[in-house]
């Protein structure tokens, strides 16, 4: 399924072509399509799975609970992500809020689409076993299996985007110049002549013809005092240019490859990656640390924002109402209702 056209089955694409979804939050290529498309999916599914919770009180609640629970989620993201955005900007993550914007977006997906698809056991249960206690328990577990796999996906992504050096703080590029290697002699900034015998002359200053030297053949034929086979009299050697260091702090290679001069350091021949040194430990970005505690910040805003906004199943016993009176929290009302079971 091609990613820039339009499709309300955005979480197939999810599912299937993750890797592609990562690369085009990476790329921030029609971020605005894709999360107007998953904006609209999840409402969809959220609205569905709501009328399927307050159906076990009266249809009045089945709507009012289909409006409710698209917008928990919505309004707990929107208190969320400029914590998550901040979060990222205090250490060094280039992360864009619509990069963070959409990789929020994917959990929030994942998580509505998992919810919708257990709807029908949710369902299965409210016609043969109506029991108030038994239906919420049920719910709240379906409902944080989802949230928990959607925010697996949210990690991922995140590791993605720190493959790609977006959760590290950005460095330029060093320069570094090539240290002389042992015995060898100090690099001089003057033209140097060659006869067309071969040996090297004296250059005059302002008559010096600067010298041609074949790739490859370079510096064995400066160490023979020969020129290479096919060279004119006087040719034009341009100087290896610098490239930035690699491995953190050590010199870069000024060398193409096949014109390291003899004696150069042999960890300093690789040329682009540094090798890799086994038994090294793999340091986690302080982004990566700081999204678990968003997390955790993310769950605790979303259980009292619910707990806000209820009732959603409806007390059987209890006439309809919109909303209930704050009191007491979400989490001892879970533990008194296990206690009644």
């Amino acid at each position: 399924m091609s990613g820039d056209r339009p499709s309300p089955l955005v979480i197939e694409r999810i599912l299937r072509d993750r890797q592609g979804i990562w690369q085009q939050i990476v790329a921030e290529g029609d971020l605005n399509a894709l999360t107007g498309r998953m904006l609209a999916s999840s409402a969809i599914a959220l609205a569905c799975y709501g009328a399927v919770l307050g159906a076990f009180h009266s249809p009045l609640m089945a709507l009012t609970s289909a409006l409710k629970l698209p917008l928990l989620f919505l309004v707990t993201l929107a208190i969320c992500l400029p914590t998550l955005y901040l979060f990222n900007l205090v250490f060094g993550a280039r992360l864009s809020v619509r990069q963070s914007l959409a990789l929020v977006m994917v959990a929030i997906t994942v998580t509505s689409m998992l919810a919708v698809a257990f709807a029908p056991i949710s369902l299965f249960f409210l016609i043969t076993a109506p029991d108030y206690g038994f239906f919420k328990l049920l719910n709240v577990a379906i409902l944080t299996l989802s949230a928990l796999v959607g925010l697996r996906f949210l990690t991922g992504g995140m590791q993605v985007l720190n493959d790609h050096g977006l959760l590290a703080p950005a460095t330029a590029p060093a320069q570094v110049g090539v240290p002389a290697a042992a015995g060898a002699p100090a690099q001089v900034n003057a033209p140097v002549a060659v006869t067309a015998g071969g040996t090297p002359g004296t250059a005059t200053a302002g008559t010096a013809e600067p010298v041609a030297v074949p790739a490859g053949a370079a510096v064995a034929s400066a160490a023979n005092g020969a020129a290479p086979e096919g060279a004119s009299a006087t040719t034009t050697a341009p100087a290896p240019a610098a490239v930035p260091a690699q491995w953190g702090g050590q010199p870069g290679t000024a060398f193409p490859p096949g014109m390291l001069p003899p004696g150069y350091p042999a960890q300093q021949r690789h040329w682009g990656n540094p090798p890799v040194r086994r038994g090294e430990p793999t340091q986690r970005p302080a982004s990566m640390t700081l999204l678990y505690i968003w997390i955790l910040l993310f769950g605790f805003v979303g259980t009292q924002l619910a707990w806000t906004l209820r009732p959603f199943f409806g007390d059987p016993g209890q006439d309809f109402s919109l909303f209930r009176s704050i009191d007491g929290n979400f989490y001892a009302e879970i533990l008194r209702t296990i206690a009644n079971l």
